[in-house]
């Protein structure tokens, strides 16, 4: 089985409730060859419960109406896929490809599963035989340190941590520097989820990308801002903050095995316009994966 055969498979495995609860339905009308308005209507009902966001049902279903119009017999299955890959591919992944000192920032809210996270992220490069340093950033919470502490034993990587309570600013500066001077190629920094105002926050983080750039004047190379995938509107509006005050650059989303709702995927990349560089798809340490538009659609729509 190739790279994408394996990657589709995990999909599946994480979009299974997705699956059962929304999409199984689908399954008859996808497989029908002409399609009356009240079969059309069923569709976009179902659609819109996968979470596919009201933009891109309205075009899915406009150009389903058109092809209709033809003499022709249409396979909706793969006008759905087709459409869902021309949404996902206006933001591609940028590859996570480290070059020299890769500095990445993740940012968040408390509870979307950030800190978790970047434990697997740890896990994720290194399994592929490059060497990470975890910096403890969220000095705020000391439940958050002694959690980073467990992944990287897990994942085998170092943590550089600090006591609660102390700057954020300094350990950040302490990973740059020390993985300057032994050539570590990546440095993963978790950030405090909850400060008291979004100004608050937005001093924070620049602070701390201050900080990093007496090291590393391109510093942060990355700020990923981690969504959790079941939290809806109310987890857009957050992310839509953090985009704007953080200079996010990619989205990883959390607990898509979660919800029955996989296609949220869809709208959160064409609002917020941002690619989406990974998703959490279960509990364990190798369930981080790098998204790939193709296996995600296939994973999607293949029961």
């Amino acid at each position: 089985m190739g790279l994408l055969g394996g990657l589709i498979n995990q999909f599946k495995k994480g979009l299974k409730r997705t699956q059962e609860l929304v999409l199984a339905p689908m399954g008859r009308l996808l497989g029908l060859r002409r399609l009356d308005e009240a079969q059309l209507e069923e569709l976009e009902d179902l659609l819109l419960q996968a979470d596919l966001g009201v933009k891109a049902v309205n075009q899915l279903m406009a150009r389903l109406r058109t092809e209709l119009k033809g003499d022709a017999d249409i396979d909706p299955k793969r006008l759905l896929k087709d459409e869902l890959l021309r949404i996902l591919h206006q933001r591609p992944p940028r590859p996570f490809e480290a070059t020299g000192t890769q500095i990445v920032l993740l940012v968040g809210v408390n509870g979307v599963g950030k800190t978790t996270t970047l434990g697997k992220l740890a896990a994720h490069l290194k399994a592929r035989g490059e060497a990470v340093l975890v910096v403890a950033g969220d000095t705020f919470r000391a439940a958050a340190i002694d959690q980073l502490e467990l992944w990287g034993k897990r994942a085998g990587v170092p943590v550089l941590r600090n006591q609660m309570g102390g700057d954020p600013a300094a350990i950040a500066f302490d990973g740059a520097t020390s993985a300057k001077a032994k050539g570590t190629p990546w440095v993963l920094i978790d950030t405090a989820g909850r400060l008291h105002t979004k100004d608050h926050l937005m001093k924070e983080l620049d602070k701390i990308r201050r900080s990093l750039q007496k090291v590393l004047p391109e510093a942060p190379h990355r700020v990923l801002l981690v969504l959790d995938a079941t939290t809806g509107q109310n987890g857009l509006v957050q992310a839509e903050v953090f985009a704007r005050t953080a200079g996010v650059t990619d989205l990883v989303l959390t607990k898509l095995d979660g919800s029955a709702k996989g296609g949220v995927v869809v709208p959160i990349l064409d609002r917020l316009n941002l690619p989406i560089a990974f998703v959490g798809v279960g509990e364990g340490i190798d369930d981080l994966l790098p998204f790939d538009a193709e296996a995600f659609v296939e994973g999607l729509l293949d029961a």
